[in-house]
């Protein structure tokens, strides 16, 4: 395997966790990263870059994107995007300028140069997606979490941002018996809990009886990531920045406040 090669392995499974939070959906997410694949198949010099190859592999994705071909026809086989991912679908440049600081960790210049911009539009752009967010609508979080640290940051963090929390489970059984009374509106889950439980396995039952967006956090992020079984959308690492789970909660709340919008249909999935 190149050094090349070997990089983009490495930064695979965050590319993933990025597509998935711009698109909300595991699916459409994987279909833009294996379009950028393609693409560096295609021409392997795109990922020789002086800012590394991540930074590279970042603002290839970001041009496949950002490419009508690819937003607006669905790609046949497996990898085809859903119909419903239309081009008026596309989440706008705030929120991607925002994740990819938030959530990925990339510098101002880094970001200015995935997204084609210069460091003050970036930084406009930032300040947009924050004001963006602070108008969702406040909503009540259940977090699933057996770190009692953790927990109260996540729960100060949550209020801060003008949610309600119902409680805090450590267990599977904890989680299911507070969300089933209280149906919350998000849920923030950890996905390894204290009596070897899996908060993954919680949430999975709770969407047969109630449909709510969840975002799972993990210090072990690349072992739910690799395509092998349906996986999570939305994936904060451990340890997380404040910011972190401000921008991938409001992401998710967005995509289902979205959904909410159109017009009802059966879920599917």
């Amino acid at each position: 395997m190149s050094n090349a090669s070997a990089a983009v392995a490495q930064y695979l499974p965050f590319l993933r966790r990025y597509a998935r939070a711009l698109t909300g959906n595991q699916a459409s997410g994987d279909s833009y990263v294996a379009a950028t694949l393609e693409a560096l198949i295609a021409d392997r010099g795109v990922i020789e870059d002086p800012r590394g190859p991540r930074v590279a592999l970042y603002r290839l994705f970001t041009k496949i994107w950002n490419s009508v071909s690819v937003n607006g026809a669905a790609t046949p086989g497996e990898g085809g995007l859903p119909g419903e991912q239309k081009l008026a679908n596309i989440t706008p440049l705030p929120r991607q300028a925002f994740l990819l600081v938030a959530l990925e960790g990339f510098s101002e210049e880094e970001v200015a140069f995935i997204l084609n911009t210069d460091i003050p539009e970036t930084r406009a752009l930032t300040d947009a997606a924050g004001r963006e967010m602070a108008a969702e609508i406040a909503t009540d979080v259940l977090i699933i979490e057996d770190e009692t640290f953790i927990a109260m940051d996540l729960e100060s963090l949550v209020k801060n941002l003008g949610h309600n929390v119902i409680g805090v489970a450590r267990t599977h059984a904890d989680a299911v018996a507070l969300a089933k009374n209280k149906k919350p509106g998000l849920i923030l889950a950890d996905i390894q809990l204290a009596d070897g439980s899996s908060g993954l396995d919680a949430v999975n039952e709770l969407l047969k009886v109630f449909e709510v967006p969840v975002v799972f956090i993990t210090a072990y992020p690349e072992r739910f990531l690799t395509g092998e079984r349906p996986e999570p959308a939305f994936l904060i690492s451990k340890p997380f920045q404040p910011a972190m789970v401000s921008a991938v909660a409001s992401q998710a709340l967005f995509f289902q406040r979205n959904s909410r919008n159109r017009a009802p249909r059966a879920a599917t999935g």
